[in-house]
């Protein structure tokens, strides 16, 4: 006969271990979003009006073009990739468009583009660089097995060298107002900037995509594990190369809006984005090894960004500081995310 006592001790042996919480692996699922609230109060505190509305909405346009390039980024890191060269599509699509919205005589420097449909012309335009160019990449990292690192590498030389060679080191200026409502003008009742807009659409379109498709399903497959999507069917090759086109429209579309915000098409434009775009994904908890991440993250590492850029000049901090604080952030980010899988594993 067993005893109550040893039937109570073998029940409670049955039941699972309560699990502790851990505070490091708390810290590293929720530390974009710890960070952004604390540098949000910190810069309030010293300066009330970087909480004010006017300053929100300028933080937005100041960075939609981040965040509508590291949703596109988010897609290639989450299959185990990397797209470095974004900021020079950025400049040669936008070059491409304000080429084409002028028309023939676009190196006529004088005369704006005509609008109309002139300017839906130019984001076609942008669109089809930015995917083609994307499209070439992925071949090459998905067909030719070369490393994404060198081919984005090359990438980014490459395109901006084509920037060069069409621009012959002249901008492109003097747009319509109807190229330029895309990337000032504001909807809603002047509430809302139509590039914020844009920015918004692109976060919800990706968040859908990768959360409630087959297809995002089918992303953070490969990059768990690429050899077991394989063999589970999955067609990797195609996979990989659709992430590139998608991070290659982005940059396309980016190019023309950053065209139509700043009213030029520079040669300069886009310079340095990469290291930007690629820090707001890995800040917002996306794994550079691929298979784990989100958009909803990579917006808020988007904003984290946007803020830190903001209240350090809003505070007079030297803009030279500000690269280093960013490196600094996206090592801890990676750190973090490191020991808590650790942890978990543990």
């Amino acid at each position: 006969m067993v005893s109550e006592t040893s039937a109570v001790g073998g029940t409670a042996a049955l039941e699972p271990p309560k699990r502790r919480i851990d505070p490091i692996e708390l810290l590293g699922r929720f530390a974009p979003v710890i960070f952004l609230v604390v540098l949000a109060a910190i810069f309030t505190s010293q300066q009330p009006a970087f909480a004010s509305e006017t300053n929100f909405w300028f933080l937005l346009r100041q960075n939609f073009v981040y965040g509508i390039l590291a949703v596109g980024m988010t897609f290639v890191i989450l299959t185990g990739g990397i797209d470095l060269s974004v900021g020079s599509v950025v400049a040669f699509a936008g070059m491409v468009a304000a080429a084409v919205a002028k028309g023939s005589n676009w190196r006529d420097v004088g005369n704006p583009d005509p609008g109309g449909s002139a300017v839906l012309l130019a984001v076609l335009a942008a669109i089809a660089v930015g995917a083609g160019a994307g499209l070439i990449h992925g071949f090459c990292v998905a067909k030719l097995k070369v490393p994404a690192f060198v081919v984005t590498l090359g990438g980014l030389a490459a395109w901006r060298g084509a920037t060069q060679v069409m621009s012959q080191g002249t901008p492109i200026n003097r747009f319509s107002d109807d190229y330029r409502f895309w990337g000032s003008g504001w909807i809603l009742g002047d509430r809302v900037p139509v590039p914020v807009a844009i920015f918004a659409a692109f976060v919800i379109v990706g968040y859908l995509v990768l959360r409630f498709t087959t297809y995002g399903r089918s992303i953070y497959a490969v990059g768990g594990n690429p050899e077991a999507a394989r063999l589970s069917g999955l067609n990797t090759t195609g996979l990989i190369m659709s992430v590139y086109v998608i991070s290659g429209f982005c940059a396309g579309l980016s190019g023309f809006l950053l065209t139509s915000r700043l009213g030029a098409a520079e040669v300069v434009a886009g310079q340095g984005y990469e290291l930007i775009v690629i820090a707001a994904v890995v800040i917002g908890g996306t794994s550079l090894f691929g298979g784990e991440g989100s958009v909803l993250g990579t917006l808020v590492g988007t904003l984290l960004i946007g803020v830190l850029y903001s209240g350090l000049a809003i505070n007079n901090v030297n803009p030279y500081y500000q690269p280093i604080i960013i490196g600094v952030i996206v090592v801890l980010s990676v750190y973090l995310d490191q020991l808590a899988k650790r942890r978990r594993r543990a």
